[in-house]
């Protein structure tokens, strides 16, 4: 059977410059989740841009919504393909988790992603190694929703919005129901004060980050 063409962004996608703007990049982990369709209708409708950190297991199992994230202009990052603690994992199964996502992605939306999120957001230098082998940088985040945590709409809005600043890389879940239903709320107040709804690659663009590189970098460390 032929490989799906491309599921290409809209050409007309206008640039957004962070360095002039205040940007959120809100990413979501673990999916695509069962509620990805009724978020991505929610995206669109309001014209805001995601990062989706995919694993591999349900990129196999839900392909039409990989397909249409990056049809509508969304980020897809690798998130494994089955969440190992990879600082617990050998080089050898660091490497099948990241190869396995991307043939599935690229076999869902006939691309590959650039971005690697290791699982808990856990790396290491081995990690690292085997994330420059792919060409990837790691991407973490700037402040969490604890959505998983909580799983309570309001706590989540008002989580997300005390950690969206300027140039924010903001985690979330999309298997998480009340993250979802909070979605239109958190994206009207953020317009409201001023914030553009971006994908990572937005955030980064002015970083010049090498494969391997870890970023934003946790407290303490060193590249």
């Amino acid at each position: 059977m032929a490989a799906p063409a491309p599921a290409v962004a809209d050409p007309k996608a206008k640039e957004v410059d962070c360095t002039r703007v205040k940007c959120v990049a809100l990413t979501f982990d673990d999916g695509p989740g069962k509620y990805a369709g009724k978020l991505l209708d929610i995206l669109k409708e309001h014209d805001a841009k995601a990062t989706f950190f995919l694993e591999g297991q349900y990129v196999k199992s839900r392909p039409a919504y990989v397909k249409r994230m990056v049809k509508e202009g969304h980020a897809i990052g690798n998130h494994s393909y089955a969440h190992p603690d990879f600082t617990k994992s050998t080089a050898a199964t660091i490497r099948s988790e990241i190869k396995k996502t991307n043939d599935a992605i690229k076999k869902a939306a006939g691309v590959e992603p650039k971005l690697l999120r290791p699982p808990y957001g856990m790396s290491d230098l081995q990690v690292q190694d085997v994330a420059v082998e792919f060409g990837m940088p790691i991407i973490l985040w700037t402040g969490g929703s604890r959505d998983w945590e909580s799983k309570n709409e309001e706590k989540i809005k008002k989580q997300t919005l005390s950690v969206a600043k300027g140039n924010s890389i903001v985690l979330m879940h999309d298997w998480v129901k009340q993250t979802v239903d909070a979605m239109p709320s958190i994206i009207k107040t953020l317009q409201r004060n001023g914030y553009h709804l971006v994908t990572v690659d937005d955030v980064i663009k002015h970083e010049e980050l090498k494969p391997g590189d870890v970023f934003p970098l946790p407290e303490g460390w060193e590249q």
